[in-house]
Formats: structure tokens, C-alpha cells, sequence
């Protein structure tokens, strides 16, 4: 790539994003986050106060106390599922992409979205917690089960997707706003898997708050997004390159498009003679200064100096039933033919 198509490098685009400094707000939110996390499984995996309270949530049975808000709910839990919620965001911030002429924004949600399924999704495999419909022993833990909800795949979705808008604002009245619209579909999508009973209380907070993190670990790999960005572009460029169609010599014409022209000389442009060699008369022959053979010049005669050519014969055209006639240079006139003719 030449000097000149190089693209800027991470420090010379968002020097803030370059080397991610560690704020004392974010030091304190994320070691809080950490430990909320810490807690909550250890409170499950000890069997304490948490995995009471969460069968004395489930046993209130929440959908059959306000059956009235069911319906509204059952739609409202899809603000948390990971297809339509990543496709809508993914929508948006690909017209932002266009706006900023920057792939930036779609690549911070891809990132974060494979930093949530591998992080979320070997937790829920490893751990196995039953649902709260299939749960087997009441005030049991469900730990080490077929189950895959701890945590909660919603809730840490929700939190991820639509925290994602307020990580990617540019100003921070952006920031605050789609903050609180974020942690809004956070806390109603987390509540609303436990009024449906798909969840239990601790799977919800576990998903929070790994949510959270998962947010909180993106400033670190902003340089290798970075540097994927730069690789994609790059890419792109020498796709279009190759794409572009190679010019046609002017010697060959082109199929279907009119020869060229010949170029007519400028007012104060002198024609050009070409060089004729010269065959001296004693030679036959002479040749050029390529080496090609050339005849001997003829010497032109004008018209009037020419000698006139008297036709011979006749000049009717042949035909078939004409008979020739005999032609006899020294015979008789046509006076003795016609008496001949009479007479005889």
C-alpha cells in the first residue's frame, strides 16, 4: 500500500480509546460489579438466604397474582432476546457507520456481543441450573442440572445491547439518556423473566451484572478493534481495485464503438513530410533505411504527350445469330455487286 493510502492509526483517530486509562468511577464500578458477581454465586452455590428468597418469589407465583399484565409482558421479554434486539441496534449504528465513516460502532457490538455468548454461555453450561419449572426439591439450589439459565441470557443481553448505544455516545447529555434507557430495559426485561417464572431472582442479578462487566471490559480491546477495522478497510480497498475494468489500447478497437478520427493538424502546427529514399538512376533498385526493398521510379507522362491508340476491329459486341461476313480486301465495289446480284 502506498504511502500516501495509509490509514490513521488508533492514536491519531481517538487518542482517548488508544491506551484506556483507569478512572477512580470506573475502578469503583467495576470492583463493586465483581463482587456482586462473586457474591451471588457463592450465595447459590452455598445454598444461602438467596436461594430462599428465590423460591418464596417463585411459590408467589407473580404471573397468577396480576394475570392482567401478561399479555403486555409476553412481548416485552423480546426487548431481551439477542436476535431482534441486534438486529434493530445493529440497524442503527450501521447508519451511524455511514455518518461517521467509521466501522467502529459495528465493531464494538460485535465484540461485545461474542465477549457475552463466551462468557455467559460457558457459565451456564458449567453450572447446569434447573428453571423454576423444572425444578425437582423445594429450597434445593437445582445446581449441576441440564438447566442453562444461571444467568439469566436475557438480562445480561439486554444490558449489553442497548448499553452499548450509551458506550458508543459522543456527548455526555447522549450518554446519560440512553444510560437510563438502557438500564430501563435492563431492570423490566430481568423482572419480567421472573413474573413469568422462566428465572429465578438470583439468575436475574447474576445477568446484570455480567452484563455490566462484559461493558466494562470493552476500552481494553478497543485497540484490536482498531486494528481490525484497519485490516477490513484495507481489504476492501484491493477488492475495489481489482474490480476496476483495464483500459483498452487505442491500437485495438473496441467491439461496437466507432473507429477513431484522424487528428487534424493545429493552425500553428507545420505538416510534417515523410522521408521518400531516393533510387539514383544507374541503380535498379534501391532500399530504404529499414532495409526494405524499393522499385525504381517510373517517369510520369502527361496526358497530351501520350500517343493516340487507333482501335482495331470492330467494336459491336459478338452475337450469336450473326452470320460473319466475308471480307475480301481487294473485291469488287458495291456498283458491280448489286449488277452481279440482278443480273445473274
Amino acid at each position: 500500500m502506498r504511502t500516501e493510502d495509509k490509514l490513521p492509526t488508533t492514536e491519531e483517530r481517538r487518542p482517548d480509546l488508544a491506551r484506556p486509562r483507569m478512572t477512580r468511577t470506573r475502578f469503583w464500578l467495576l470492583g463493586t460489579t465483581l463482587a456482586v458477581y462473586a457474591a451471588t454465586v457463592i450465595g447459590v452455590l452455598t445454598t444461602s438466604w438467596l436461594v430462599k428468597l428465590d423460591w418464596q418469589v417463585m411459590l408467589f407465583r407473580p404471573y397468577k397474582q396480576w394475570p392482567e399484565f401478561h399479555t403486555f409482558l409476553d412481548y416485552f421479554v423480546v426487548m431481551g432476546q439477542r436476535g431482534p434486539t441486534a438486529v434493530a441496534v445493529a440497524a442503527w449504528l450501521g447508519w451511524c457507520c455511514y455518518r461517521q465513516r467509521t466501522l467502529r460502532p459495528l465493531l464494538a457490538l460485535g465484540t461485545s456481543l461474542l465477549l457475552l455468548n463466551a462468557t455467559v454461555g460457558a457459565v451456564k453450561i458449567g453450572f447446569g441450573r434447573l428453571g423454576p419449572h423444572y425444578a425437582t426439591t423445594v429450597g434445593s439450589n437445582e445446581m449441576w442440572g441440564t438447566g442453562d439459565i444461571f444467568p439469566s441470557g436475557h438480562t445480561a443481553n439486554a444490558v449489553v445491547t442497548w448499553g452499548i448505544l450509551a458506550y458508543l455516545a459522543t456527548t455526555p447529555v447522549a450518554r446519560r439518556v440512553a444510560s437510563l434507557i438502557a438500564a430501563g430495559f435492563a431492570f423490566g426485561v430481568g423482572m419480567t423473566t421472573v413474573y413469568l417464572g422462566t428465572h429465578w431472582l438470583s439468575d436475574v442479578v447474576l445477568g446484570w451484572a455480567a452484563g455490566v462487566l462484559v461493558l466494562l471490559a470493552l476500552p481494553w480491546l478497543e485497540p484490536a478493534m482498531a486494528r481490525a477495522e484497519v485490516l477490513l478497510l484495507t481489504l476492501w480497498r484491493r477488492l475495489s481495485e481489482r474490480r476496476v475494468p483495464v483500459p483498452v489500447p487505442s491500437g485495438r478497437p473496441v467491439a461496437g464503438t466507432p473507429l477513431a478520427t484522424p487528428r487534424t493538424a493545429r493552425d500553428d502546427e507545420l505538416p510534417t513530410r515523410e522521408t521518400v529514399a531516393v533510387v539514383r538512376p544507374g541503380s535498379a533498385t534501391g532500399r530504404s533505411p529499414d532495409g526494405r526493398p524499393l522499385h525504381p521510379v517510373r517517369q510520369h507522362t502527361v496526358r497530351s504527350e501520350r500517343t493516340p491508340v487507333t482501335p482495331v476491329g470492330s467494336r459491336r459486341p459478338p452475337h450469336a445469330d450473326r452470320v460473319p461476313r466475308a471480307t475480301a480486301p481487294f473485291g469488287p465495289s458495291g456498283a458491280s455487286r448489286g449488277r452481279t446480284a440482278t443480273g445473274g
